[in-house]
């Protein structure tokens, strides 16, 4: 069965060459003009995957990214942008976008992330969730216990309320503790964009929202630790 995108943009032209570009890789498209409707869509339908604009009518990207997690959608969402300000691109990851891309962006570009984050949930999904077999499925780190039959983790026996991404962060790296991940192979590894150059802003918004649910002091992390100039790693704290 084909994967559906749903498109939220406000420009026809951008909108007609994504669907284009889309249906040729065999995807199925959903669009929506402002962000009212695309809100309603996304929640109504359900889709693989949503490419969202920031500035639409009726209610903004942001509030839209906003209003889907609210309603615990872990739906894929990379936001389109034109604008270049910094605050703007992390708010969007703050709020729960996965990734975002600044306009004008290459079809190639957007259609690798678009691959990338599909194949990531499909990955999730694949992953046996039963109890029975969690046992041996879990990664204990100290005080930190990673559960991968149940996809949850726990500090000090207390379960995390983590995101998905956010979980598949504190995996990886608790996988491997005390390795150094650069931040370019944390989004390779994490975000499954192969041989990834480019703007990694995303891997350190996702460090700050894990600290702030497992450090003591997220200002002294003594899980999620920086080694200035080469990465992150886990330490069993």
């Amino acid at each position: 069965m084909s994967k559906r995108i749903l498109i939220v943009e406000d420009e026809k032209n951008i909108v007609d060459i994504l669907a284009f570009n889309l249906s040729k890789e065999g995807y199925d498209t959903l669009e929506a003009y402002d962000g009212q409707t695309g809100l309603e869509l996304a929640l109504a339908e359900n889709p693989d995957l949503i490419l969202l604009d920031l500035m639409l009518p009726r209610m903004n990207g942001f509030d839209v990214c906003r209003a889907v997690r609210e309603s615990n959608r872990s739906t894929p969402i990379i936001m389109l942008t034109a604008r270049e300000e910094e605050t703007d691109k992390v708010l969007g990851l703050e709020l729960g976008a996965d990734d975002y891309i600044t306009k004008p962006f290459s079809m190639r570009e957007l259609l690798a992330r678009v691959k990338a984050n599909i194949r990531r949930t499909d990955m999730l999904t694949e992953q046996p969730a039963d109890p029975a077999k969690s046992g041996q499925q879990r990664l204990e780190r100290g005080r930190v216990l990673v559960d991968l039959g149940l996809m949850m983790a726990f500090k000090d026996g207390r379960a995390l309320d983590l995101t998905q991404r956010e979980f598949e962060l504190l995996k990886f790296l608790a996988a491997q503790p005390e390795k150094v991940f650069s931040r370019e192979a944390l989004m390779e590894h994490v975000w499954n964009y192969e041989g990834y150059v480019g703007d990694v802003r995303a891997v350190d918004v996702a460090v700050r929202r894990l600290r702030e649910k497992i450090e003591d002091d997220p200002a002294n992390p003594s899980f999620i630790v920086t080694r200035r100039g080469l990465g992150y790693l886990f330490h069993e704290g």
